[in-house]
């Protein structure tokens, strides 16, 4: 018995790190249309967008094309600090990141779930932090997908 323990945990222990949980929201607007929704959206909610990363345009600039795709990138240092505070590392995934993006004519909004980003970074004690982050996609995501 200890012999098929031990080898199921080499089993587990050899799988690659689950994926990122990502939430895709469809959007009825085109890529620009829904990008000016969601920055308006951050902006009026009192975040702060700190930039747009449009990669369909980095793809023209080495003649390579993409469906356009754009990253904003956005946040709320009263959300976003207690959870750098008690994990550093998660300054490598905030401010937040919402991708929109078009999918064969479909406009989607993609973003990694705060509780993901927590897990990943072992953020322990900033709870309220990433109740209100997760809040605060939702309700971003929706508004910047709204007719």
């Amino acid at each position: 018995m200890r012999l098929v323990i031990a080898a199921l945990a080499l089993c587990l222990a050899a799988l690659p790190a689950r994926a990122a949980d990502l939430v895709e929201t469809p959007s009825p607007h085109s890529v620009a249309e829904t990008v000016a929704k969601l920055t308006a959206a951050v902006e009026k909610a009192g975040a702060k967008v700190f930039a747009t990363i449009d990669h369909a345009a980095g793809a023209r600039s080495i003649d390579a094309s993409l469906p356009d795709t754009v990253l904003v990138i956005f946040g709320n240092p009263r959300i976003g600090t207690p959870i750098i505070a008690a994990s550093p590392s998660a300054g490598l995934d905030l401010p937040l990141r919402v991708l929109v993006r078009d999918d064969n004519g479909q406009t989607r909004l993609i973003y990694e779930t705060p509780a993901s980003m927590a897990a990943r970074h072992e953020v322990v004690g900033a709870d309220e932090s990433l109740a209100k982050m997760q809040g605060a996609l939702t309700n971003l995501v929706a508004a910047a997908a709204s007719e």
